[in-house]
């Protein structure tokens, strides 16, 4: 007897149209739609940028909501997810591109302040392992109002504490690292990120993702600047360089520094606190995917580690998309063996994103036809 089909959906969200939470639920109506007697899971993904806690939540962890300073400096409601002692922090929560108004960006100015109170409020709930999502951001600071509200002082030459933001590092003169909240010595902090830069340089922090938050070549020249300043006068030039420390803004170095954060590809980590393991061991097929699957989903986003989970463990795996950016050969090289993109149902960018969620139980029947 042919062994009955158990399909487990790891999709991270689409951008600007659905959460991953949603992104399931339209897959599996597509599913049974086609293939009524089909068993569905449900497990959804993030990599440590946008819906990280959101995936954490659906998993089962606890919701928790707390007022900080946005990037801006102004309050914004943020949220974290605890499971017994371990946290799930998403600095965009805090500190992302979604607190500006629309079509505002501030690349010189928007502060990770908020970040560093989101830190305290896990670790005032019992937090001994955080796991620090990072992605989104509106920052490009080098994590420097994160260490600052957890205690760091960060001086100027008239020893007036530092203004918000990346641009006035340049004026930093002195740096005292001694009043971080002592907490952090006893907890685990995992640094979460779906990117590898360093801090500063062609591939930094402000030269990269600058553009993305509003930075002319003007400001991007100024913060890569004073991004380095800020290493220079902190000591640590050594871990400008190092594997994430210019992910979001180069927040991950100032975690690398401050709070002895360990890095490490934020979909490995997500996978591992979601429970995925046990999920796959259940399931005959995986559906993972997300808005975009492009050259920069293989370099380590949310659907390449599911599949990397996934061939390391024998199951095949296929992926649903908004759009399909990389060819069949480079999807097979990633483990993925076909990609159904709603591109091929509407071809119209702007309706197919109105449209995504009847569109996807559309691409969903499809699939199942095709591999169940």
């Amino acid at each position: 007897m042919a062994q009955t089909p158990r399909v487990l959906i790891a999709a991270d969200k689409f951008k600007g149209s659905l959460t991953a939470a949603e992104v399931a639920a339209h897959v599996a109506v597509g599913l049974r739609r086609a293939r009524p007697g089909v068993t569905v899971e449900a497990l959804p993904v993030a990599d440590g940028g946008d819906g990280t806690v959101a995936a954490a939540v659906e998993a089962g962890f606890t919701l928790h909501e707390v007022e900080v300073t946005g990037p801006l400096g102004t309050p914004v409601t943020a949220a974290f997810a605890m499971r017994g002692t371990t946290a799930i922090v998403e600095m965009a929560e805090a500190s992302g591109l979604r607190h500006l108004p629309p079509g505002v960006f501030a690349p010189l100015i928007a502060t990770t302040f908020g970040t560093g109170e989101l830190l305290s409020a896990a670790l005032d709930t019992g937090a001994r392992t955080i796991v620090l999502g990072v992605g989104g951001s509106a920052t490009t600071d080098g994590g420097a109002g994160m260490l600052v509200a957890l205690g760091a002082k960060l001086l100027d030459a008239d020893g007036d504490p530092l203004a918000y933001g990346g641009g006035p590092l340049r004026e930093l003169v002195s740096a005292d690292l001694t009043g971080l909240d002592p907490r952090l010595k006893d907890t685990d902090i995992i640094l979460a990120s779906d990117v590898d830069n360093p801090l500063t340089g062609p591939q930094g922090a402000a030269a990269v993702y600058g553009p993305q938050k509003g930075a002319d070549a003007q400001a991007v020249e100024a913060l890569d600047a004073a991004l380095g300043h800020f290493a220079e006068v902190l000591g640590r030039t050594d871990l400008a360089g190092a594997p994430g420390a210019g992910a979001a803004g180069g927040v991950g170095y100032g975690a690398l520094l401050g709070l002895n954060a360990v890095f490490r590809p934020g979909i490995e980590v997500l996978l591992e606190v979601l429970g995925f393991a046990a999920a796959l061991e259940r399931a005959t097929l995986v559906i993972t995917g997300e808005g975009s699957l492009d050259e920069q989903t293989l370099r380590g986003k949310a659907p390449a580690g599911v599949a990397a989970a996934c061939r390391a463990a024998g199951r095949p795996v296929v992926a649903v998309c908004g759009r399909l950016a990389i060819d069949a050969a480079s999807l097979r090289a990633a483990g993925i063996e076909r990609a159904y993109p709603l591109s091929a149902l509407e071809p119209d960018p702007a309706t197919s994103m109105r449209n995504a969620g009847p569109l996807l139980e559309r691409a969903a029947e499809q699939l199942a036809r095709d591999q169940l």
